[in-house]
């Protein structure tokens, strides 16, 4: 059964962003482009009719898109570093959207995850990198910024075990509801009445 997981997916000129992040650091296996994404809940491995259930009480969330920008570098793992990635900058409509994502799998009896969640795009996987080599790649690119970008869907992803990160299937996707859908509309409606009214 493939592992599952919630996520946010990196458009193309943010990934492009990040993929100039790759290279000089010994012991870091990149992840590919394509393959960068933003975890929203892991799931793990479940039985495909829990993961249909998921997928169902994920029809029910309704949540406006938002703007996300990518912001600055970090490292998990301080001692023994084992994954360097790129942050994001503060988001509520992120946290609000997390945290109902994380509830519906709470209800489920998805165990919940220990660690606090934070927003990040794993860059690369590290293997016998050292701390001061870690160090030293963060502090030169510890000024990375995107221009924000528009979120307008969340994801349920699956992935295989493999060594380098991926690939990632997109296995069910859900759109967020757009407060520019909205504003289109209430514009739409405006210049009707507008012609009503000649």
């Amino acid at each position: 059964m493939p592992r599952l997981f919630t996520a946010l997916e990196i458009p193309r000129d943010a990934a492009l962003s990040l993929s100039l992040l790759r290279g000089g650091l010994p012991g870091a296996r990149w992840i590919d482009v394509e393959n960068y994404h933003l975890t929203l809940r892991f799931i793990g491995d479940v039985p495909g009719h829990v993961a249909d259930e998921i997928a169902n009480a994920l029809d029910r969330v309704h949540r406006p898109s938002f703007s996300l920008a990518l912001s600055g570098v970090g490292a998990f793992g301080q001692k023994k570093p084992h994954a360097v990635w790129a942050g994001v900058s503060t988001s509520p409509d992120l946290a609000a959207l997390q945290g109902e994502i994380d509830r519906i799998c709470q209800r489920l009896g998805i165990p919940a995850d220990p660690r606090k969640f934070m927003p990040h795009v794993t860059l690369a996987k590290l293997r016998n990198s050292t701390p001061l080599g870690v160090a030293q790649y963060l502090s030169a690119r510890g000024n990375f910024l995107t221009l924000p970008f528009r979120i307008g869907r969340f994801v349920l992803m699956s992935s295989r075990d493999s060594v380098g990160g991926g690939p990632y299937i997109v296995e069910e996707a859900w759109p967020l509801s757009g407060t520019d859908a909205r504003a289109s509309s209430l514009v739409a409606s405006a210049s009707d009445a507008s012609r009503i009214m000649r």
